[in-house]
């Protein structure tokens, strides 16, 4: 049976662990879902360097799940959304582009809990090209890396200071996990805040299996045009 394919772009097992959990509700639709780890990754994608760096094994990845209904790259920041839109006509949802699609329907000014200050500039750029600048409210660093987030008194007390500020001091009316690492702490932080939270993961995979269930493709690029 066709599958979605989740690629966690870096090489921690544990991170896809919990992007494996955080998507388990989804399930439910019926359309199985496989989450795979990049093995040639870094530990953690923590700039834009690393981020370029796994898009050529990515690619190589998704290219031999030849039962792929459909893919979500599992990383904030989207690395190589569009070579692999390039690559297959079959639906590709990036979890940074789909959370904040999702938040703009749950709120007027976003803000994006991000883990170390370099990941914020690849943010904005993205945001930039996405036209969405003027919906995003702040995009604030935990100071934490990516296995960092494994520590869960460390990271909740961070992120439930970091969503306060983006709240009280930013004016942020609804709040993105701006890693896939931060899966689990998802509810507690809703709670804390008073405010909706965006799982990325959860909302790429929503997305995803509403365009294979409506079977929506995209147009692949083509490079022999006519003239």
């Amino acid at each position: 049976m066709s599958t979605l394919i989740i690629i966690n772009p870096n090489a921690s097992q544990q991170v896809t662990d919990g992007i494996d959990a955080a998507v388990e509700p989804l399930r439910r639709f019926g359309i199985p879902i496989r989450c795979l780890t990049l093995a040639e990754g870094p530990p953690g994608i923590e700039s834009q360097r690393q981020s370029d760096q796994t898009i050529a094994p990515m690619l190589r990845l998704a290219a031999a799940q030849t039962d792929a209904a459909g893919y979500v790259i599992a990383c904030f920041g989207d690395p190589g959304l569009h070579a692999l839109r390039d690559q297959t006509s079959l639906p590709v949802l990036g979890i940074q582009e789909a959370a904040v699609m999702t938040a703009l329907t749950l709120g007027q000014r976003f803000g994006v809990i991000a883990i170390l200050p370099p990941s914020i500039p690849r943010h904005l750029r993205s945001f930039g090209a996405m036209g969405v600048l003027d919906r995003l409210a702040g995009d604030r660093a935990l100071g934490l890396g990516v296995a960092d987030l494994a520590d869960p008194d460390r990271s909740l007390a961070a992120m439930i200071s970091t969503g306060k500020r983006l709240r009280d001091e930013d004016g942020a009316d609804v709040l993105i996990m701006g890693c896939a690492g931060m899966a689990q702490y998802r509810d507690p932080l809703c709670d804390a805040t008073g405010l909706p939270v965006v799982e990325p993961c959860q909302a790429a995979v929503s997305m995803a299996m509403g365009h294979i269930a409506l079977g929506l493709s995209h147009s692949v690029e083509r490079s022999d045009h006519a003239g």
